[in-house]
């Protein structure tokens, strides 16, 4: 019996605790930056994405139940020559008609302490989704001139491209291959916090 009142007064105990929501914070596209890097022939090519979207469920008292999904418009890829951009844009490499969207959806969060976490998540390239799992920094918060609160992030990975379906590639004569298989990715990220509706009676 006293085991049965214990536990009935620990349920009502945490019914009673408040549970803090997380935070929503949605992408500053003007702020925000996706890049890539990958080998061509003896040098590098570097691009980005400069439509990118998505939102952060953040929850600074407990980050473990945060969340992040993240969208690169495939179509608005930039390396600066517009040749070679068209070519990024056919079914050569991303196929922008057909798969409009790279995506990043987590699913696990885990602390490692000084503002550096481990995110694991789905990518998606071209219909090909994977596991990954990034180190992300987060940078800390503060108001821009305007009175909006803003969060600062960071990460970056290496993936293999052929991984994700993008295998079209060219043999050189003097041996080897015309674009590198390992694309390296870096993001930073501003995004800002949403104002709640002020309740009403």
């Amino acid at each position: 019996m006293l085991r049965h009142a214990l536990t009935t007064a620990g349920l009502l105990a945490l019914l009673t605790v408040p549970t803090l929501a997380a935070d929503t914070y949605t992408i500053d596209k003007q702020h925000t930056e996706a890049a890539f890097q990958v080998r061509h022939m003896l040098t590098k090519v570097r691009g980005t994405f400069r439509d990118v979207t998505g939102t952060i469920a953040w929850d600074k008292a407990d980050p473990t139940r945060s969340r992040v999904e993240f969208h690169l418009k495939t179509a608005s890829v930039d390396t600066g020559v517009a040749p070679r951009d068209a070519d990024l844009r056919s079914e050569h490499f991303f196929w922008a008609d057909k798969y409009p969207d790279i995506t990043f959806v987590s699913t696990k969060i885990v602390p490692k302490g000084n503002n550096q976490f481990e995110v694991t998540g789905n990518l998606t390239i071209r219909d090909v989704t994977k596991q990954i799992t990034l180190p992300v920094a987060y940078l800390g918060e503060q108001k821009d001139p305007y009175g909006t609160m803003k969060a600062a992030f960071e990460t970056g990975i290496t993936i293999i491209r052929q991984d994700y379906g993008l295998v079209w590639n060219m043999a050189l004569e003097a041996g080897g291959v015309l674009v590198g298989d390992e694309v390296a990715i870096t993001v930073n990220v501003e995004a800002a916090k949403n104002v709640a509706p002020t309740a009403t009676n």
